[in-house]
């Protein structure tokens, strides 16, 4: 292949070629591929942002295509021809065969890698679709609230129960375990494990780090990599990574509104407002950098995002510009 003429070295940090599906880099060339053509239709870029917003490797990749795409652009023009010489697609300029290359730069880099969040999501005994909220009963009488785009495993046995988080958030409401024999009660995401000490919290978790908020009782968080264990009491939350735990802080109103089905926010900045408004619409939805450190308060239905954008722009000096449906940002008026 034309590539193997570029250095011999992997096009993504070491720690971070196990975060890309091969499938996810295919895909994400290809839509750059068919953004980057000579013929790329409006149709075309907001069938992209509904791609890139479908799930967070989506719009991970994308950034990682469009971070390398100086570097393998400064391949010679005939090798990234040759890449795509019998690829029987339509014809592309410069900057389109760079990005195919560049997809398959990175598929080479991700080859074998581990199960991505986007399988296990696939492959999760329970789950909550885009713009919905699930609630579910375990075998142990224990209720579980899915957010929106969330998933889990559900894993008793004689030791324990235990839920694997795979994405999103989730709300727990512990029950007596009917079993003779004590068995703990565990929540276990990327970056450690929370166990439950007769109690109703959340865990949600982001790149990077995991979130918990107690409203009943206590938890003990413990890093997956260690740095020692804390209790999170009620009325506290905390974020932890895997070799530490932040301190702990108040729990927010927008920490347990959200299983109502109303996003109750209290001097939140528009930013983060908006960020977890997105997490229950199909497509896009951004906030412009110039007014993300507005404060919001109020209540806002997620089941109606677009009613919770109108009125937003009733008490902000705000307003939701639809470039498409599924491709919307908050600008200032």
């Amino acid at each position: 292949m034309a590539l193997r003429s570029m250095p011999a070295r992997s096009a993504l940090p070491p720690e971070n070629e196990a975060a890309i599906d091969p499938a996810v880099v295919r895909q994400a060339a290809g839509w750059m591929a068919r953004l980057w053509s000579e013929d790329a239709t409006d149709e075309d870029r907001a069938a992209c942002a509904r791609w890139r917003a479908e799930h967070p490797d989506h719009e991970l990749t994308w950034s990682r295509l469009q971070g390398f795409e100086d570097r393998l652009c400064s391949v010679p023009g005939e090798v990234s021809r040759q890449v795509l010489r019998d690829a029987g697609r339509r014809p592309m300029s410069r900057r389109a065969l760079c990005a195919a290359g560049l997809g398959a730069a990175l598929g080479g880099a991700a080859y074998g890698v581990r199960r991505t969040d986007a399988w296990q999501i696939a492959a999760a005994d329970q789950s909550a679709a885009v713009g919905t909220i699930r609630h579910i009963a375990l075998p142990d009488g224990t209720r579980v609230a899915l957010a929106s785009a969330s998933a889990i495993d559900v894993r008793f046995d004689r030791a324990e129960r235990l839920v694997v988080l795979r994405a999103g958030r989730i709300m727990v409401d512990t029950a007596n375990d009917p079993a003779p024999a004590y068995r703990p009660f565990r929540v276990q995401s990327r970056e450690g494990i929370v166990q439950a000490l007769g109690t109703r919290f959340s865990v949600g978790q982001e790149a990077g780090v995991s979130r918990v908020a107690v409203f009943e009782g206590e938890v003990e968080v413990r890093p997956a990599l260690g740095g020692g264990a804390a209790r999170i009491h009620a009325g506290q939350g905390a974020a932890f990574q895997a070799d530490r735990v932040l301190p702990a802080g108040p729990v927010q109103q927008a920490d347990a509104s959200w299983t109502r089905g109303v996003l109750v926010v209290d001097d939140m900045p528009l930013g983060d407002f908006i960020a977890e408004l997105a997490r229950y619409r199909h497509g896009l939805l951004r906030c412009d950098p110039a007014v993300a450190d507005l404060k919001v308060t109020g209540a806002f239905p997620l089941g109606n995002t677009d009613r919770a954008l109108h009125n937003l722009s009733l008490g902000l000096p705000v307003r939701a510009v639809y470039r498409t449906r599924y491709w919307v940002t908050v600008r200032p008026v």
